[in-house]
């Protein structure tokens, strides 16, 4: 089966979810090469950002869309979800109930993408003391990636504030994207419609 990897400069759309203010648009500047910076706005509806990695010798374009995580948002986003590629889940390893919420998040992925998607998890904030017992967050992963029937889930801890670990986040998805067949990627995206 022919995979994206065949392709010269492929594109895939990637949706960025998750509460509001667990660093979403803090980590896709970080994905750009931009400096952290303190007071965030708020991000009304999408905000849509492109960027271009070379993985492996292949040069990849990613569409990354930072969906608002705000619930009066929530009426908005499903038009946004149509034809992603992958989905990238954030929580903030200081606030537990962001990564419990990961499961409402996972049932919306559902309704308007499907549940086989590639998808990855990033913990952020890891520069931050008091953070979430490791052994919540790996229970919480593995039901998460039971639920999606995926063989296998990239989880990152990351921080938006150093950098730590969100290139290789993007990387990894990448790569997960270059060996998931072209016809695979098709045909979520058309059920999604």
């Amino acid at each position: 089966m022919k995979s994206f990897e065949s392709n010269k400069g492929s594109l895939f759309k990637i949706c960025i979810v998750g509460d509001g203010g667990v660093g979403k648009t803090a980590i896709t500047d970080r994905f750009l090469g931009k400096k952290f910076q303190t007071g965030y706005q708020l991000t009304i509806g999408a905000e849509i950002k492109v960027y271009t990695q070379n993985i492996d010798g292949k040069e990849i374009k990613y569409q990354i869309w930072d969906l608002a995580g705000q619930p009066r948002f929530k009426f908005v986003r499903s038009s946004f979800y149509k034809g992603s590629h992958a989905i990238i889940m954030v929580f903030d390893l200081t606030k537990i109930e962001s990564l419990f919420n990961l499961f409402s998040w996972k049932q919306e992925v559902f309704k308007y993408i499907g549940y086989e998607i590639p998808l990855m998890i990033l913990g952020n904030k890891n520069d931050l003391k008091d953070q979430i017992e490791k052994r919540i967050i790996r229970d919480c992963i593995k039901k998460l990636k039971h639920e999606f029937l995926l063989a296998e889930i990239s989880y990152f801890s990351t921080s938006a504030l150093n950098g730590q670990n969100i290139s290789d986040a993007l990387r990894a998805i990448g790569r997960i994207l270059l060996r998931t067949p072209l016809i695979d990627l098709y045909e979520k995206v058309i059920i999604a419609k």
